[in-house]
């Protein structure tokens, strides 16, 4: 229940203020920005680390919980745990911003502004980044204590680099949260597939360099 209450409470969190700032650009133009937006998503992901990091992880991220179990480094059986939390928080969180702003159509909705084709190879190169990332930068002894500022960093930079195009999502359930409540998800399954493929590949890169096997 711990882990649960963690995983739900921070990944709903995560899509209130991040989504939120989107939403509040929309109703607000020049209010908040691109920049504006990709801070509110580093800086919270950071936030929520520090919060959470110690009760569950603060993966807040159903690609990132799902790259970890085919480490040595999180039980499979825990996916039962984490990804319906990760889920719940996310709808939640979007079902209070329609609540809140009933006139915005899509609630921050994850939307190619090209091709799906762009966004999907653009989202899954931001996720295995981010996984490289959170992995080398986590299980190092000497650099663990950085893992927050380094995951909401680079979420805030690669929000910066491709949020315009893409939405850089790297989070299935940042993404689902919105596209569910607000109806648009047209394009929701390439969200789903790049983000969680980028971050399984990113592992099994990282696992080769530290020499183990792939806990399939």
């Amino acid at each position: 229940m711990r882990t649960f209450l963690a995983e739900m409470i921070g990944t709903f969190t995560m899509v209130l203020v991040g989504t939120g700032a989107i939403v509040l650009d929309n109703a607000y133009p020049g209010y908040i920005g691109n920049l504006g937006i990709a801070i509110s998503f580093g800086a919270i992901v950071t936030a929520m680390i520090y919060a959470f990091g110690k009760s569950s992880g603060a993966h807040i991220n159903p690609a990132v919980s799902i790259a970890f179990s085919i480490t040595h480094l999180f039980d499979k059986k825990k996916l039962l745990n984490y990804i319906p939390a990760q889920i719940i928080g996310a709808l939640s969180a979007s079902l209070l911003l329609r609540l809140l702003f009933p006139a915005d159509e899509t609630l921050g909705s994850s939307l190619p502004a090209g091709s799906w084709q762009e966004s999907f190879i653009l989202e899954f190169f931001l996720t295995f980044g981010l996984m490289l990332v959170i992995l080398w930068v986590s299980q190092h002894k000497k650099w663990s204590h950085l893992i927050a500022i380094s995951a909401g960093t680079v979420v805030g930079l690669e929000a910066y680099f491709a949020g315009p195009t893409c939405g850089a999502s790297m989070n299935p359930a940042r993404s689902i949260g919105p596209a569910i409540v607000s109806g648009h998800t047209e394009h929701l399954w390439a969200y789903i597939v790049s983000t969680i493929l980028g971050a399984v590949l990113a592992t099994i890169l990282w696992l080769f360099f530290q020499q183990k096997r792939v806990n399939f």
